[in-house]
């Protein structure tokens, strides 16, 4: 299934029951684009306690990741059209966080019970506290912070929407070198878990384009989360409206932030490409 580009390999955990130890290596093989089905990394639906289902998600290299927006979407398309709810608003847990997602369902014209095509995602309150993202940084925001990678200074926004984020803001993104930049950033002694990085340019107050580094995998076609990131630091360095149109690779992404409920809210589509079985 993809989300703007943004693909994944999606097992239902209700029917196929692997170990914690088997699966890093699972995900390194089927992740692959030349010697397995390929994507950008694995994300098994299973039973929740606290919710109506867990995403348990991993990027491409095998290691945990904690969310991802593009894929919890998908996980909701993939709930709703194989039957295991009935319900249009759901609850998904993923490393202990739940999320709210309201799921927006295309009727099928004979009698069915539809597909969902987009999907809108309670992504919960940006976290900006340079310990709890994790960054090392002065203070207790790191907004337009000056950052040194490969002998040049930047200035990044650091947010964190579950997993980390450092935004940086900048002019003729689609040039940029990002398999050059993204690991100087993704594996900088500043973020002691590793970083996602996102390259920003704003076009208006309502637009901007974006390219994502993502840690465990390079370079993706979009990324949730990181465009939830976009969005918050817009607003805090005064670039953008509290409700903007981000642009990736593979699509659109349309993002709010609730000033006043301090909660982010992602909109976009959620496709299945195709469905089969692998040994």
């Amino acid at each position: 299934m993809q989300g703007c580009g943004n693909d994944y390999i999606y097992i239902n955990g209700f029917e196929e029951k692997l170990s914690d130890l088997e699966k890093p290596g699972l995900v390194r093989r089927l992740s692959d684009r030349h010697f397995g089905i390929g994507g950008d990394g694995v994300i098994f639906i299973n039973p929740a306690a606290e919710a109506d289902f867990e995403m348990e998600m991993y990027n491409a290299d095998g290691s945990r990741s904690e969310m991802c927006g593009n894929g919890i979407r998908c996980v909701g398309k993939f709930v709703y059209d194989k039957g295991l709810t009935d319900k249009k608003s759901i609850s998904v847990v993923s490393a202990g966080k739940v999320k709210y997602l309201d799921l927006t369902v295309e009727e099928s014209g004979q009698g069915g019970r539809g597909e969902v095509t987009q999907v809108r995602v309670n992504m919960g309150s940006p976290i900006l506290k340079p310990g709890l993202i994790p960054v090392e940084a002065a203070g207790d925001r790191a907004v337009d912070e000056p950052i040194l990678a490969g002998g040049r200074q930047y200035r990044m926004t650091c947010v964190s929407m579950g997993n980390p984020h450092a935004v940086i803001f900048a002019k003729d993104v689609a040039g940029m070198a990002l398999e050059q930049l993204g690991p100087l950033f993704e594996n900088h002694e500043r973020f002691p878990n590793r970083t996602n990085t996102e390259f920003v340019e704003v076009l208006d107050r309502k637009n901007c384009f974006m390219r994502v580094w993502e840690r465990g995998t390079g370079e993706t076609f979009a990324c949730g989360t990181g465009c939830c990131a976009v969005a918050v630091a817009g607003v805090l360095n005064g670039l953008t409206d509290n409700a903007v149109t981000v642009k990736l690779l593979g699509g659109e992404l349309f993002i709010e932030w609730d000033r006043e409920e301090n909660l982010v809210y992602m909109t976009g589509p959620a496709v299945t490409v195709f469905e089969g079985s692998v040994r």
